[in-house]
């Protein structure tokens, strides 16, 4: 195996701070990269939602009032909460929601819902190679059905990631070492 391959998944870091501009061939190629992930049966159930400018605006109002529902909170309390939450996605210069179909058969969903995974670890590679800063959000926020229809997604889609890109605006976090080792069985 290759030292970069290797060196690129050691290295890899969210950056949770990103600005400035991505440009459509970036994301063109981030997608490209996503795609690349292996899914079985070649079933190809990603969908990619990017979202700019004033689409990560909408994307905040539908945000705010789907999280809005959970809290108690009324007045000026309620109208920060609302705020703070509506500006959420505009932290980054660009958001790529990652979704996949869900297959009736609970097999296939699975091994779909995985290969989407999979693509979404492609896709943070790729961003690490081209100088971006990205990081893998989801939350309760991508189970609201509110944002899958906002998204126009089907209902019974599964938001994997809200991929938020551009560029690093902060030093990637130090990384530890991690054990594989106990977590491995050998049969023979």
């Amino acid at each position: 195996m290759s030292t970069d391959v290797l060196d690129a998944l050691r290295t890899r870091r969210s950056i949770g701070k990103v600005q400035g501009d991505v440009s459509d061939e970036q994301i063109r190629a981030l997608i490209q990269a996503a795609v690349w992930a292996p899914n079985h049966h070649l079933t190809e159930p990603w969908r990619f939602i990017v979202l700019r400018g004033a689409a990560r605006e909408r994307l905040g109002h539908v945000w705010a009032h789907a999280a809005a529902k959970k809290t108690r909170l009324t007045g000026e309390e309620r109208e920060t909460f609302l705020r703070r939450e509506a500006a959420k996605p505009a932290r980054a210069p660009a958001l790529i929601v990652v979704a996949t179909r869900t297959d009736a058969d609970p097999i296939v969903a699975a091994e779909d819902f995985a290969a989407t995974a999979a693509g979404v670890q492609n896709l943070l590679l790729a961003a690490q190679g081209l100088g971006l800063g990205a990081i893998w959000r989801t939350g309760e926020l991508a189970y609201a059905p509110e944002i899958k229809a906002h998204l126009e997604l089907d209902q019974s889609d599964r938001i994997v990631a809200i991929v938020y890109v551009g560029q690093p605006a902060m030093e990637p976090p130090k990384g530890h070492e991690r054990e594989s080792e106990r977590n491995v069985r050998w049969l023979t």
